[in-house]
């Protein structure tokens, strides 16, 4: 995919970027959120990672947004601090085409270059099994399952837990 362009994303994503987040929240198990934020709470969680300092990228493809990754502090007590946790959603018509990878692979990057030290996927699912040989490929290892601790879709859900050292 020569034409892929990863870059920060900037407050001008947030329409595509809410768009692709509502997909996932009404038909996906990725996040446990039930009702979409709307454009302008995704623009403040935008803001509030930027500016404090964590990576926040899109994935453009032909000048479109077609997917977005960022992290966040994994725990926000302070002897986490060097502790992330990665977020990767993608229009659900551009998955399986390298996207998430180029994606994780830069966040992954860009979290180093920041010096944090650990990243933690926290997988809401453990059907999502694409998810997860992602963050495989990419370095991290199975630590764990929290089983059925989400509820949505009338069914009761897992969390899995991966890992990897970035620092």
């Amino acid at each position: 995919m020569s034409d892929l362009l990863i870059r920060a994303a900037t407050a001008d994503d947030m329409p595509a970027v809410t768009a692709i987040y509502a997909h996932a929240v009404r038909y996906g198990t990725a996040t446990f959120e039930i009702d979409p934020p709307d454009e302008t709470e995704m623009t403040d969680r935008f803001r509030a990672l930027a500016d404090g300092g964590f990576p926040y990228l899109v994935a453009e493809l032909d000048g479109l947004v077609r997917g977005y990754a960022y992290a966040a502090l994994y725990r926000t007590r302070i002897a986490y601090r060097h502790t992330l946790e990665d977020s990767i959603y993608l229009d659900p018509e551009f998955h399986r085409r390298g996207i998430g990878r180029a994606l994780l692979d830069r966040l992954l990057a860009d979290a180093a270059g920041r010096g944090f030290r650990q990243m933690v996927a926290v997988i809401g699912d453990s059907g999502q099994v694409a998810s997860i040989a992602l963050h495989g490929a990419a370095g991290f290892r199975m630590v764990g399952t929290l089983e059925a601790v989400g509820y949505k879709f009338g069914r009761w859900i897992d969390t899995v837990l991966m890992q990897r050292s970035i620092g």
